[in-house]
């Protein structure tokens, strides 16, 4: 009879498994991109964690023969996504808690007005990003994301934007995807993205919550921000408290 270390044991098999490849940063990113945004060909793999084609191309082998990618062909072009919908929300715990967002994790530094938020082309990112996105998801105003597709839904419960300031169902994306999930480069986490996470900046800005900082692409979170912004963002609060 077999014991906790039983290496034939078949959950500590795939326990140790995914540790090693997720062991990685290269393979570990490549997870974490395609769990929160969705299939991506080789080359935009590439482009985001910028490396060569080559180099991913092993890591891309690896996760295959792991079970964690799967390939789909369409004439020349191949797309890989993750293989199983579960793997986002193992890598989002993780994330979480070298964020020190779990209890027993290291304490998390707070930020100052200054390090809380910047933009990510024209929407928030950062601890900012990352929480309203996180409160939309807790809300019920969007669906998490499940690394099948690149545009995220909206939810049965539409309050959380609107009291972010912005009326989901009045914005059109037109040829843009109205809400997506951007894989945030400073938190590992989800940030919102598309045409609502353009809608939700754009009201921070004209509610006077947040300023863009010229020149840069950081935010600078007003006196307002710092204390209406934890209210409606949860796990913000921890971070400015």
């Amino acid at each position: 009879m077999g014991g906790w270390l039983d290496p034939e044991d078949p959950v500590l098999a795939s326990v140790t498994s995914l540790a090693r490849e997720l062991a990685d940063p290269i393979r570990l990113t490549v997870l974490q991109v395609l769990a929160a945004e969705g299939p991506h060909t080789m080359s935009q793999l590439a482009d985001a964690l910028e490396v060569s084609a080559p180099r991913l191309g092993n890591h891309l082998a690896r996760l295959r023969a792991a079970g964690l990618v799967a390939v789909e062909h369409s004439g020349r072009h191949a797309t890989y996504r993750v293989a199983e919908v579960g793997i986002g929300e193992v890598l989002a715990a993780l994330s979480r808690f070298a964020d020190g967002g779990a209890a027993g994790a290291r304490p998390r530094r707070r930020a100052d007005a200054h390090g809380l938020a910047r933009t990510c082309y024209d929407h928030a990112a950062g601890r900012l990003g990352v929480a309203v996105f996180a409160a939309l998801v807790e809300r019920g105003a969007l669906v998490p994301p499940d690394g099948r597709t690149a545009e995220l839904a909206l939810g049965p419960d539409r309050s959380a934007f609107v009291e972010l300031g912005v009326d989901p169902d009045a914005v059109r994306g037109g040829r843009r995807k109205l809400a997506t999930a951007c894989l945030d480069r400073t938190r590992r986490l989800p940030h919102l993205g598309g045409a609502l996470g353009k809608e939700v900046l754009d009201a921070f800005v004209e509610r006077g919550l947040v300023e863009p900082r010229p020149g840069t692409r950081d935010l600078r979170v007003t006196d307002r921000g710092l204390r209406e912004l934890p209210a409606l963002l949860p796990s913000l609060a921890t971070a400015v408290g």
